[in-house]
């Protein structure tokens, strides 16, 4: 015989800020999916949650039923707040870490292990005390004597080995207008005439910094937003210049364990900004390039695909990812180039120089030109988007971390919210499938032991005010 026993509770929740305010939190599973990852980034989209920005998380791992502090860090996107961190270590294929996010009313201080330094035209992005890469937004000239047509901003140098070589280079003799690393347009249509914004000696055009949008330093990672212009000129001369599209570079270097290797993402978001589209046409070199240091020639350094092609066959074909490996002051160092699988004619188009460039020397100089092949048309008022992951490192890199490296970048791990604690059940309506549209929600619990099943039952409130929450449980035991 089945015996019931009712009972109603009149609940009274306190949700008042400071000290009284309940602990809220969310925990979360980290899927790795399909491929084994080591030192990955995690980012988490707030507005899942369906609770409003928060000024602080406090983020913990949940191993082997203790709790492990995690550095996290919080960005506003256009997309919405997101929540980054770094999973550290090794996570084998088809497994789950799970972390709790304690949210809190105040944003806690910060570690700033990744750094920003402001100085003499450049905006370094360091990982502790070692910088990484330094973007130059100050007009730089070339040597007197050499045409200042060849002056320029808005570009990457030094980019750094860990162990501090320098792996890029500007304005060398053999071609003024290569900028370490950078990311102009060789053959542009516009309004049925022809510019080009990369052999700035032709004086068609340029591109020039204006200004940063953002900057950013945290645990987790530091970068910056910064505005660029793509000038065109009509009449062969600066004074006339006209913009016709402004691209906004979006540079973030990630933590990653000391002697691990610098790890940092590029994107280049193009928007035609005059009533008229804007054509890439198809030319053999455009978009985003290295021009390497020129202590890497063809006796001391090597190139490698994805597709398994060495320097001899690699110009022209098309890769998800390119390294380029080197000798260097402290011994060997390198730089791994990874193109997204969303980007543009993916897999992109590679130019390289081949072995016997620049009279026999052999000087490295590497371009994932998505133009190569085909033109591209931006449409006047729409954003177009490019997305890179570059890896730094010292000592040599195999193609197997390569691979890795890429299929991290191209397919992430997954974040799902698997349980709330704190929050008011109405606020999690349609979300993990628990909700109805009305504010009337059931859970249910069965203790298949005991046999005994539970129901619980939140009305709808009778009063919501000023962070004060009302409601009527009924238990019903069976």
């Amino acid at each position: 015989m089945k015996i019931f026993k009712t009972f109603a509770l009149i609940a009274l929740i306190f949700c008042i800020s400071g000290q009284l305010e309940a602990q809220k939190s969310i925990t979360l599973n980290v899927n790795s999916g399909n491929y084994a990852r080591e030192n990955s980034v995690a980012c988490f989209q707030w507005a899942q949650t369906q609770i409003a920005d928060p000024a602080g998380i406090e983020l913990t791992e949940l191993v082997d039923g203790k709790k492990m502090k995690t550095d996290c860090q919080l960005e506003k996107t256009p997309e919405g707040t997101q929540l980054c961190w770094i999973l550290s270590g090794k996570t084998p294929a088809n497994s789950t870490r799970t972390f709790v996010a304690e949210i809190k009313n105040i944003a806690k201080k910060e570690n700033l292990i990744m750094k920003l330094e402001d100085k003499n035209g450049g905006l370094t992005i360091k990982e502790g005390s070692l910088p990484v890469l330094r973007y130059v937004y100050r007009t730089v000239y070339p040597p007197a004597g050499i045409d200042t047509a060849y002056k320029r901003s808005g570009f990457i140098h030094p980019a750094w080995s860990p162990s501090g070589d320098t792996l890029t280079t500007i304005q060398p003799k053999d071609h003024y207008h290569h900028y370490g690393i950078w990311n102009p347009w060789t053959k542009l249509e516009y309004d049925g005439e022809i510019y080009d914004l990369w052999n700035l000696r032709d004086r068609k055009g340029t591109v020039k910094f204006e200004s940063f949008r953002e900057t950013t330093e945290g645990p987790v990672y530091a970068g910056f937003k910064a505005l660029q212009g793509h000038y065109i000129f009509p009449d062969g001369t600066e004074s006339n210049a006209k913009e016709i599209m402004e691209e906004i570079w979006d540079i973030k270097v990630w933590n990653q364990p000391k002697g691990e290797g610098f790890l940092w993402d590029f994107g280049s978001e193009l928007h035609p900004n005059t009533a008229l589209p804007v054509i890439l046409k198809t030319y053999r070199y455009a978009g985003f390039a290295i021009r390497a240091t020129e202590v890497w020639t063809n006796k001391n350094a090597v190139m490698y695909t994805s597709e398994g092609k060495n320097r001899p066959e690699i110009d022209g074909i098309k890769a998800r990812w390119i390294y380029l490996t080197g000798e260097c002051k402290h011994g060997k160092a390198g730089i791994l180039f990874m193109s997204h699988p969303a980007n543009y004619n993916a897999p992109e188009p590679l130019r390289i120089w081949d072995q016997n460039a620049n009279g026999g020397r052999g000087d490295t100089f590497i371009n994932f030109a998505p133009t190569k092949d085909t033109d591209w048309i931006l449409e006047s008022g729409k954003k177009y988007r490019l997305n890179y992951r570059v890896f730094q490192y010292d000592g040599e890199i195999t193609p197997e971390k390569a691979e890795q490296l890429w299929t991290d970048y191209a397919y992430p791990v997954t974040i799902e919210i698997i349980k709330y604690i704190g929050e008011n059940l109405h606020n999690r309506e349609n979300l993990l499938n628990t909700h109805t549209h009305t504010h009337t929600h059931t859970h249910t619990h069965t203790h298949t032991a005991a046999n005994i099943t539970l129901f619980f039952q939140l009305t709808n409130p009778v009063c919501e005010r000023n962070n004060i929450a009302y409601g009527i449980f009924h238990f019903k035991f069976l």
